[in-house]
């Protein structure tokens, strides 16, 4: 990351070392990092993260979580975003279940300075999910994916499959991340070959079924002029 000087570098799972955060400062680099509780914001700000996103319990892959193992107590993207906002002074960027523009106006609303979308632009040819993801996807329900420990060995969510029906989509027994994703290859190399996605990690969150085929650069002008709209609207039922 010093050699190629990016404008930004984002973590999940917390942040590595201080000298290691100092030298990426120190190269010019934006640092990011994941928070999901307020606590996790605060330990972020003091560490000297530039913003932080706010991942909700609905948002799709890993949990960000990392002062604390239980997933449970985890607060949805409408709670967790305000209490952020008032925790911390740096930006705040939301995450979790926002597909469209509603979404979008909503975290705004919420205060955040920013919104991080992931699943909408799964539904994008560019996207490089497998077959069965993306069929997935176009029967996604609101109740159709769930929180996971046996595809990687650390809760994220993604869409419901075999193995997360069959076991139980949490398990005492999955191995710690990753080596959870190397017991299941053989599963899953199996079931990939012949085009099933039983044993094969589908992330996505909650809205997932709000996405809409488009190309990427495409879906990303839909949605910016769309949430500015959904914003002006807000804004016009407001006044006196």
């Amino acid at each position: 990351m010093e050699e190629l000087k990016p404008e930004v570098v984002s973590f999940h799972f917390g942040l590595p070392e201080p000298t290691l955060v100092k030298r990426l400062k120190d190269a010019g680099c934006v640092i990011i990092s994941s928070a999901t509780t307020a606590a996790e914001a605060r330990w972020l700000e003091a560490r000297g993260v530039d913003a932080i996103i706010a991942q909700g319990y609905e948002a799709g892959g890993h949990r960000g979580i990392f002062l604390t193992d239980d997933v449970a107590t985890q607060a949805g993207t409408f709670a967790l975003v305000p209490q952020i906002v008032d925790a911390v002074k740096v930006a705040v960027i939301a995450a979790g279940a926002i597909t469209d523009a509603r979404g979008i106006a909503a975290a705004f609303a919420l205060g955040a300075a920013g919104v991080q979308i992931g699943t909408a632009y799964l539904w994008c040819p560019e996207a490089k999910i497998s077959a069965a993801h993306r069929a997935a996807l176009n029967s996604a329900r609101d109740d159709g994916t769930a929180l996971t420990n046996l595809l990687t060995g650390r809760a994220a969510r993604g869409i419901v499959n075999r193995v997360m029906r069959e076991i139980g989509p949490m398990s005492d027994v999955a191995p710690e991340f990753p080596l959870a994703a190397g017991a299941l290859a053989p599963l899953r190399a199996k079931a990939e070959a012949e085009g099933s996605g039983d044993f094969s990690p589908m992330w996505a969150g909650q809205a997932a079924a709000l996405g809409r085929a488009a190309p990427a650069g495409q879906l990303t002008k839909m949605l910016a002029a769309e949430a500015l709209e959904q914003m002006r609207t807000l804004a016009g039922s407001r006044a006196p």
